[in-house]
């Protein structure tokens, strides 16, 4: 094997096509921050007069951002210099993702949390569930139970036929 422990080598791989795949999804990323479109922030900024995404309204207040986008695009801006220029002149109600910070990060946190909490007490529910059932006792066809002698015996006549 050339000194190389099989596992070993097969660890390396899977980690290196991780780090591979991570940064061809980090490269678009860090591209749609530099240079934004429309396109992007258009699904990212809400309008504040019907209260939808800029790309779902065609109100006049959605029509005059989108101009100013457009305008930001062209002088430069990074897409997070876009946004807070939005949120210095309309409140962070413009974005439509909740902040990150302080309250609104309960927004994040309660969706996230409730799924884990579920999942928890199913896997729980479903343990107590597979714990608590007892073997069931051989029954004839009328739902009464065999005798365990006689379990054995039929047992011990059958095996005589096979």
């Amino acid at each position: 094997m050339g000194g190389r422990h099989p596992a070993r080598a097969s660890l390396v791989s899977v980690v290196a096509a991780v780090l591979a795949l991570a940064l061809a999804f980090a490269a678009p990323a860090v591209a749609s921050e530099r240079h934004p479109t429309l396109n992007e922030l258009e699904g990212e900024v809400m309008c504040p007069i019907c209260h939808t995404t800029l790309d779902q309204s065609d109100s006049p207040a959605a029509q005059r951002i989108k101009a100013y986008i457009v305008r930001r695009i062209r002088a430069g801006d990074t897409k997070s210099e876009i946004k807070r220029r939005l949120v210095a002149d309309f409140g962070p109600g413009i974005l439509a993702e909740p902040a990150k910070h302080g309250f609104a990060l309960l927004a994040w946190l309660l969706p996230i949390g409730g799924i884990l909490v579920g999942a928890v007490g199913l896997g729980f529910a479903a343990w107590r569930w597979s714990r608590s059932r007892e073997p069931a006792a051989p029954a004839l066809a009328g739902g009464a139970v065999l005798d365990p002698e006689l379990d054995r015996r039929l047992d011990d006549e059958l095996r005589r036929f096979e």
